[in-house]
């Protein structure tokens, strides 16, 4: 059975201005499919989280720098954008809210210029040494320097200041969105054009062959540095964004678990993809907000999910993506269907059957009194008892070897349609 191995690809030029523009028609129909506020603020946070992982794939799908440090960029800029929003509601120089954003980003800009000229002075492990060095630090400041970063209890602001113009005032989530939404569809086709840009070639070149572009007159720590200060700026700009929407900001946006968010998140979108990001951010708010609400052990399922990804698909989402694509835009796919089924409901049994376990064991430790049932798919389970334990790692090890059975008939029938397959036909 071919694995989804591939790391990197480029989106067809001819294809862009069709994907912003389903792009677009998603982010304008999202707000009216799911048209509750709680819906719509998850919507809010998944647009300022593309942002983010797609300014930070800038570095490390593009330009191959590995950062420990990104949300120092996002944060500072937040931070920055922050103050600009409290001044202007106290009455100093009028700043719009729309524009809070923007603020953030020329702040993350300005901060990447001073600290990505040390950064970038270096490549590979000594680069992310010095992000994780530098990001240890700010977040060291952040508690320090109570009169900038507000200490512990971080800096609040009001979003609902000055005129209404034309009638909007960001009193509703619906507004917000919106106004996330924009800039979110703006961030994404920026970035996107920087990747067809000289530049953005030449970041690649800079991961790929670094000592060969020296060698055509091209100085790689230059493209790093230019790099590293664009994707700060976008950084800056998802950091603002999260001022208008949050109306707070406090030091774990520059601490190294936001930083680790996104270099995780990328990495299991796709960080070899342009797309893959954006699937990453989706998956960072809903793990956050929905799977941490639906069980205690989901960093532990977390966990699980990127070593898995890390040993079978290191090209993340984007790659399984792109590899179903391809198979099922084979000659023979017809007959590979009813063993791809039969392949997704034996991982599906694994599944049910892990998770069940591992449920059962996370209730088992942490209810406070013994032999408490558990109300689990809808049944109460007696976890005290052996049932629910057999029953679980029966399913666990029927899904298992039905995988292996079913992985054995895909590779036959993927190679018989293979071989029947004529020459050159795709």
């Amino acid at each position: 059975m071919p694995r989804p191995f591939v790391t990197h690809a480029q989106l067809p030029r001819g294809q862009a201005k069709i994907w912003m523009a389903l792009l677009a028609a998603v982010l304008l129909l999202a707000p009216w499919v799911f048209d509750t506020p709680f819906a719509q603020a998850v919507l809010t946070q998944v647009g300022i989280a593309m942002v983010a992982c797609l300014s930070f794939n800038i570095l490390l799908g593009q330009g191959g720098m590995l950062s420990f440090g990104h949300a120092v960029y996002s944060g500072l800029g937040a931070y920055m954008a922050m103050h600009v929003m409290q001044w202007s509601g106290s009455g100093g120089f009028a700043v719009p809210i729309s524009l809070i954003p923007l603020v953030g980003g020329l702040c993350g800009m300005g901060f990447a210029v001073i600290l990505g000229f040390v950064t970038t002075r270096k490549s590979g492990t000594t680069l992310a040494m010095i992000t994780l060095g530098l990001a240890e630090l700010v977040f060291a400041m952040s508690l320090m320097f109570s009169d900038f970063f507000g200490g512990e209890a971080g800096l609040s602001g009001n979003r609902v200041q000055g005129r209404p113009v034309w009638g909007v005032d960001f009193k509703t989530q619906t507004q917000v969105y919106f106004l996330i939404a924009a800039y979110t569809w703006v961030c994404v086709g920026l970035m996107y054009a920087f990747t067809q840009t000289p530049l953005g070639r030449l970041l690649n070149a800079v991961r790929d062959n670094a000592e060969r572009l020296s060698f055509i007159g091209y100085q790689p720590q230059r493209v790093r540095y230019l790099a590293f200060i664009i994707a700060g700026f976008f950084a800056g700009i998802s950091g603002g964004m999260g001022v208008v929407h949050f109306e707070i900001v406090t030091a774990e946006v520059v601490g190294a678990t936001r930083s680790g968010a996104y270099l995780l998140f990328t990495f299991l979108g796709g960080a070899g993809f342009f797309v893959g990001p954006i699937l990453g951010a989706v998956g960072m708010v809903v793990s956050a907000v929905l799977l941490s609400e639906w069980s205690p052990a989901w960093l532990l399922y977390l966990g699980l999910v990127f070593m898995g990804m890390v040993m079978f698909a290191p090209g993340g989402m984007a790659s399984i993506a792109l590899w179903h694509w391809h198979w099922m835009r084979q000659a023979g796919a017809a007959l590979l269907w009813p063993w791809y089924g039969a392949l997704l409901a034996s991982a599906a049994m694994a599944v049910l059957g892990a998770t069940s376990a591992i449920e059962f064991f996370y209730h088992q430790q942490l209810q406070t009194l013994g032999g408490q049932p558990m109300r689990w798919l809808g049944v109460q389970w007696a976890v005290h008892q052996p049932g629910p334990w057999v029953a679980a790692v029966s399913i666990l090890v029927l899904g298992l070897a039905g995988w292996v059975y079913c992985q054995k008939q895909w590779d036959r029938v993927w190679s018989q349609a293979m071989a029947d397959t004529p020459r050159g036909q795709p």
